[in-house]
């Protein structure tokens, strides 16, 4: 295949070029913070004059909007700036998960896992096993995109099966699957970190459970799974047609290049060990008689667990590290500490642009708390929507459209939460759904957009993969090969989500979907 082949531009396709042409237009998130943030000054100042106002449900406090422009708030603007950045929540625990994370990525514990995870997976049911993994796989974030899916593409092509639909179903489960995961992970704990600070606009006492999500997101894994089996196999595949391999295909020799070798293998068994001692280590300083330092034995019942949930930020770092490190020393991709370092130091590099993102993000976070508007928007809010009587299960319903819409035009899915999240956190809490059951809904809108945005970061890179086996697979091929997954997916998500609030089924432990007013100050 030539090089011109592959960056011959690709077919557009009206309605798919307009959406393609807007969303391109569309600043990048970090001056998209930028220019909220002039927003917002330019709001708080009208409000201010129009003496905004509400009464504070839990306090009892009347709360009215402040300009952002007067001496208080333009003194805390530059006096405590660097605070600012420091103090946002999720910027601590995504550093802290991702010194262990980078050495899991670069010593090759990620690739080698998911390589391990197609190895041997039966024909019949080749499909549900792509999407399996694909899903699990979100928690090597980039080795996703680009290990996995090249990955499943050569799996059915070695299989005599088209490796477009490969390529596509492991699209699916990594990138409209997004959320879905059998275990919580970094993205558990940057999304609920930046729930954290919009709940405490309600109420101060509330923490981040990294662990809140953690049913839910276990629900989605069951839901699309069989959803993407069928689709694959049963629209895509015969939409496809067969495939003939061309002559000197390289399909063997890559596979061959992909399969484990002898010391892989023993470094995967070693990183498996290592986790077990990780996870034997934090049971025991939770259960351990007589010293349990992750429990608060003052505090009644569920309570008692707060410090194991906040613990779990550095337990993910841990396990990584440790996982990462055994893996390295027993495959040879570690030879001293300083191994160690060096790729620490190379995943602080690669979040480089989120700290960019971070510093606006923070900053309009921030801004927002001086001015009231979020609270005061929420609580208005929150009242005109009780007068409508809306049912629970239609709130967070309208929660995944909202965010399904977004994701469309911005791939970021903290920085579309960092603008939700102050205001549709707590107007839901005043309406009587927990911040967890709204994570979990925004969380279900962001993913399963992803794969039919040509704005998504990797969307031009699976365009790639797809065109290495047929050049003429355009930017409108790709999009509706995808559709079917993402329309299904969002149709199970919103019944799912209904039906998760209907029934009252926890998010996670101790993250239940209600949440209550504390009496004394209603």
């Amino acid at each position: 295949m030539s090089t011109s082949e592959l960056s011959a531009p690709p077919r557009r396709r009206g309605a798919l070029d307009l959406v393609e042409r807007f969303g391109n237009a569309l600043p990048d998130p970090v001056f998209l913070f930028i220019w909220l943030i002039a927003i917002l000054i330019g709001v708080s100042v009208f409000g201010a004059q129009a003496q905004w106002s509400a009464v504070h449900p839990v306090s009892g406090d009347t709360l009215v909007a402040q300009s952002l422009l007067s001496e208080k708030n333009l003194t805390s603007l530059f006096v405590d700036m660097p605070r600012t950045l420091t103090n946002f929540p999720p910027l601590g625990l995504v550093l802290t998960v991702m010194l262990g994370a980078a050495i899991a990525e670069r010593t090759g514990l990620f690739a080698a896992a998911m390589r391990a995870s197609l190895a041997n997976a039966p024909r019949a049911i080749l499909t549900p096993c792509v999407v399996f993994f694909g899903m699990v796989a979100n928690h090597a974030s980039d080795a996703a995109y680009v290990v996995f899916i090249p990955l499943a593409g050569l799996v059915y092509a070695s299989v005599g099966r088209h490796p477009i639909v490969g390529i596509a179903a492991a699209f699916a489960g990594v990138s409209g699957g997004f959320s879905g995961n059998i275990f919580p992970g970094q993205l558990d704990v940057l999304l609920l970190g930046i729930t954290e600070p919009a709940a405490r606009l309600i109420d101060p006492t509330w923490t981040m459970n990294p662990l809140g999500n953690w049913w839910y997101i276990v629900g989605m894994v069951v839901l699309f799974t069989p959803i993407a089996w069928f689709i694959t196999d049963r629209i895509i595949e015969p939409r496809l047609g067969a495939w003939t391999p061309q002559p000197g295909a390289p399909v063997q020799t890559e596979l061959e290049n992909a399969a484990l070798k002898p010391e892989e293998k023993r470094g995967l068994a070693a990183a498996g060990l290592a986790t077990l001692v990780v996870i034997a280590g934090f049971a025991a300083l939770a259960l351990w008689p007589g010293f349990t330092p992750l429990i608060d034995e003052s505090k009644p019942g569920p309570e008692q667990l707060t410090p194991f949930y906040r613990a779990l930020v550095g337990g993910f770092m841990l396990v990584f590290l440790a996982a990462g490190w055994s893996y390295g020393a027993v495959a040879g991709t570690v030879k001293s500490h300083r191994d160690i370092v060096a790729m620490m130091g190379e995943g602080m590099k690669t979040l480089a642009p989120y700290l960019v993102l971070a510093f606006f993000a923070a900053h309009f976070v921030e801004m927002f708390k001086w001015s009231n508007l979020g609270p005061i928007l929420a609580i208005h809010g929150a009242e005109n929507l009780r007068q409508f009587d809306m049912p629970a299960p239609a709130l967070l319903v309208s929660v995944v459209a909202m965010s399904s819409g977004l994701d469309l035009f911005i791939g970021s899915a903290s920085a579309k939460w960092s603008v939700m999240a102050p205001v549709v956190v707590p107007m839901l809490m005043l309406l009587g759904v927990s911040p967890e059951m709204t994570t979990a809904a925004y969380r279900m809108g962001d993913s399963v957009t992803n794969i039919i945005t040509p704005l998504m970061a990797y969307f031009p890179l699976i365009l790639a993969f797809a065109q290495r086996w047929d050049p003429r697979f355009g930017i409108g091929s790709l999009m509706a090969t995808m559709l079917p997954y993402s329309m299904a997916f969002l149709a199970a998500g919103l019944a799912m989500t209904a039906a998760w609030v209907y029934f009252d089924i926890p998010v996670g432990p101790g993250a239940p979907v209600t949440y209550t007013v504390p009496v004394a100050a209603k």
